[in-house]
C-alpha cells in the first residue's frame, strides 16, 4: 500500500462505485434524509412538542372589558387532579394524570403518568382575589373580573358542579 492511498486529498480516483458517488441517487444519502425527516416529524409531534413549548392542555383566553376568561380542555381528569393558582399577574394551571390498566388473562399491563403546567400572563386589572374556577365534562373555566384595585395572590378553588 502506498502512502498516497492513505491521504484522502491525494487520491486521483475513488474506489466507490458511481452509484454511491452521486449524492442524489446514493441509497445512504436517501436513508439519511429520511431519518432526518423522521426525527423532525417526531420532534414536531403533539406528544413531544411540549419539549419546546408545552401545548397541553389546550387553552382559550378571552380578555373582555369587564372580565378575563380562561378555558382549558383537560379530558380524563377530575377537579382533584388539577390545581389553579393566581399570583403576581400569572395564572398557573397544573396537574397530573395517572392511568393504569391490566389484563391478566392476556398477560399485559399499561401505565401512564404525566404532569403538566401552563402559565398565562394576566392583563392589568385582572382581580385575582375575585377569581372563580369551575369544572364540567373535562373543561376547566376560570373567570376573573377586572377592577382598578386588583390584588396579586390567591389560590383558586375548583367547583365541580357549577357550569358557566
Amino acid at each position: 500500500m502506498a502512502m498516497r492511498d492513505l491521504i484522502p486529498w491525494g487520491r486521483q480516483e475513488t474506489r466507490l462505485p458511481t452509484l454511491f458517488r452521486d449524492e442524489e441517487r446514493s441509497p445512504f444519502m436517501r436513508l439519511r434524509r429520511e431519518m432526518d425527516r423522521m426525527f423532525e416529524d417526531l420532534a414536531n409531534a403533539p406528544l413531544f412538542s411540549g419539549m419546546g413549548g408545552l401545548s397541553w392542555p389546550a387553552l382559550e383566553v378571552s380578555d373582555a372589558d369587564n372580565e378575563v376568561r380562561v378555558t382549558a380542555e383537560v379530558p380524563g381528569l377530575g377537579e382533584k387532579d388539577v390545581e389553579v393558582l393566581a399570583q403576581d399577574g400569572v395564572l398557573t394551571i397544573r396537574g397530573e394524570k395517572k392511568s393504569e390498566s391490566e389484563d391478566r388473562r392476556r398477560g399485559w399491563s399499561e401505565r401512564y403518568y404525566g404532569r403538566f403546567e401552563r402559565n398565562i400572563a394576566l392583563p392589568d386589572g385582572a382581580d385575582e382575589a375575585q377569581a372563580e374556577a369551575s369544572f364540567h365534562d373535562g373543561v376547566l373555566t376560570i373567570r376573573m373580573p377586572k377592577t382598578a384595585e386588583a390584588t396579586r395572590s390567591r389560590k383558586i378553588p375548583i367547583n365541580a358542579a357549577t357550569r358557566h
